[in-house]
């Protein structure tokens, strides 16, 4: 027989380890096999009150004990739960049709700036028109914003995680979830309210293993998924370091090498620690994604090592994949004395894990990956003029292929990795090219008035301004709305704007920011001629997109509303 024990650990945690500490020695005892796995018992123990909310005991032969009296006659109560046990049914509330139907709401993107809010602005709006009551919270860069209270899940009905990196929603634990991508979100914002109530799971946290539904069946989870989320807390370090050196920059070339002075003193914040840390917070944050806590120590040593093995941001990647893997296998698969147990998570798995990982970047991995990493730079440092037009041309129609997908993200994140190895040409492109397809937009609206209803010109410039921010998901609402057209040509005027900025030799410190990182001195190395690629980009598109748009109708005057 398969036991699994439930404990109240908020009334007294010492005395709720107790009682699960003594019910599982005396069932392993009396041969019984307490099991981790709620859908796999045979019985449950609850001992304590007010837990039940969280599980999903419905089928389930329950039997209830006091904490402690599983202390103090843990065979007497194993006993009467052999003999007293009975099905459990959750009582069934009647429901209140006069009460909206609630629903919260959780998004997060990589770069936690466009997607985080603009995914969050359609789920309202969408939300809104159904007559549901809707609060959004989101887990951009600048933190949690809209924070969702313990009152606020007690009374919701669904709950919808937007997410394209790993966010810790164990608070939710027994709602039912649904979870779908922040583009799925904004794009397809109905369809994705639908299959919320239709296919939402109750969820629980990973100790009872997540059971949340995940939508968009052909979106890319996993390894894509556990990637962008080492990027998203690898771009802060990134921006700061990059804008710090870059200012050093601007006191002259040789002025950070006198101890001392202003340049000295940003570039050892900027270069020789905040873009030091890159690479360890990516692999850190890689293995976070995967094993939760208990991969972070390994990921981030694994992370420093591939730094100072010269492996670069490929050995980062690599170093994090191996420490989230191996600390989550320790962690599902090495069976412990329940009195052991305690120890796993905070001496076995980082230990085994750390040694694993750390051996492995010194003995096997880190020099081949160090000697690619020199290659791909040196390549990159003295690439031809034709090769670099065409690397610029590729990368930039990545960027404005799927405005902020996963082929958009796929380009940033290869041009972010760059900068630690001092590569700073290919991110010049991506950024300039990731600005062209809602700059085209705006140009278009301008261009071709008569073609375009009063919202898609209002969308025109708000697009425009977004463009101007690096936010390429300004196109998003043309792009949906037309995307025969609109994709096509953002694809050419992106591909021409990165070959131009790879042909003139532009270099990019910041991996973000838009035109206003021309305000800081040092951030770009030719701020003319990286203006004038991104224009020729954006007329071509703007051009090209004015004159292919066929005129509006007034019924796509709503449509266009709905997507805005």
């Amino acid at each position: 027989m398969k036991l699994f024990i439930i404990a109240n650990r908020q009334q007294d945690p010492a005395a709720a380890w107790l009682a699960i500490d003594a019910l599982t020695s005396t069932a392993t005892a009396q041969e019984l096999t307490v099991t981790e796995d709620l859908s796999t018992a045979d019985m449950v123990i609850v001992v304590g009150n007010n837990i039940l909310e969280h599980y999903d005991l419905t089928g389930k032969k329950v039997y209830f004990d006091t904490i402690e009296n599983a202390v103090q006659n843990p065979s007497q109560c194993l006993q009467h739960a052999k003999q007293q046990a009975t099905l459990y049914q959750a009582a069934q509330p009647v429901a209140d049709t006069s009460a909206p139907f609630s629903v919260l709401a959780v998004t997060a993107c990589p770069t936690g700036v466009a997607h985080t809010y603009m995914s969050a602005e359609a789920l309202e709006a969408e939300a809104k028109k159904r007559g549901w009551n809707i609060k959004v919270e989101t887990r951009g860069s600048v933190g949690v914003g809209n924070e969702i209270t313990e009152e606020e899940i007690a009374k919701a009905d669904l709950v919808i995680v937007a997410a394209d990196i790993e966010v810790n929603v164990d608070k939710f634990a027994g709602k039912r979830m649904y979870r779908t991508s922040t583009s799925a979100a904004l794009k397809k914002t109905a369809q994705e309210l639908d299959k919320a109530q239709a296919e939402a799971t109750l969820f629980t946290p990973k100790g009872g293993k997540s059971t949340a539904q995940t939508g968009n069946k052909g979106e890319k989870r996993g390894v894509y998924r556990h990637l962008l989320t080492g990027v998203s807390y690898m771009l802060p370090m990134v921006v700061a370091g990059g804008l710090c050196t870059a200012l050093s920059f601007a006191f002259g070339l040789d002025a950070s090498s006198v101890e001392g002075s202003l340049a000295w003193a940003l570039s050892l914040i900027g270069g020789q620690t905040a873009l030091a840390l890159m690479v360890p917070v990516l692999s850190g944050y890689i293995a976070y994604s995967i094993a939760d806590r208990t991969g972070l120590t390994p990921g981030l040593v694994g992370g420093v090592l591939a730094t100072t093995l010269g492996a670069g941001f490929l050995g980062g990647i690599i170093s994090g994949f191996l420490a989230g893997y191996s600390a989550h296998f320790i962690s599902t698969r090495l069976k412990l004395p329940q009195t052991m147990e305690a120890l796993k998570p905070i001496l076995i798995v980082p230990l085994i894990s750390t040694l694993f990982t750390g051996l492995a970047m010194i003995y096997v991995i880190g020099h081949p990956v160090a000697w690619l990493m020199d290659w791909l730079t040196n390549w990159l440092n003295t690439m031809g003029t034709t090769n670099a037009v065409i690397l610029g041309a590729i990368l930039g129609a990545m960027m404005c292929t799927d405005m902020g997908g996963p082929v958009n993200k796929a380009a940033y994140a290869f041009g972010v990795g760059l900068l630690s190895s001092q590569t700073y040409a290919p991110m010049a492109a991506i950024m300039a090219a990731g600005m062209v397809p809602p700059l085209a937009m705006g140009v278009a609206t301008l261009l071709a008035r008569h073609k375009f209803v009063p919202a898609e010109r209002e969308a025109g410039k708000a697009s425009f301004v977004l463009g101007l921010c690096f936010i390429s998901e300004g196109a998003i609402p043309f792009a949906a709305k037309d995307p025969i057209r609109v994709l096509p040509t953002c694809i050419i005027g992106g591909a021409i704007t990165g070959a131009l900025s790879m042909y003139f030799g532009i270099q990019l410190m910041a991996p973000h920011g838009g035109l206003f990182v021309l305000l800081i001195p040092g951030a770009i190395n030719h701020v003319l001629t990286y203006l004038l690629a991104i224009v020729i980009g954006t007329l071509v598109s703007g051009v090209l997109y004015a004159i292919l748009k066929k005129a509006s109708s007034q019924e796509a005057q709503q449509e266009m509303a709905s997507l805005i």
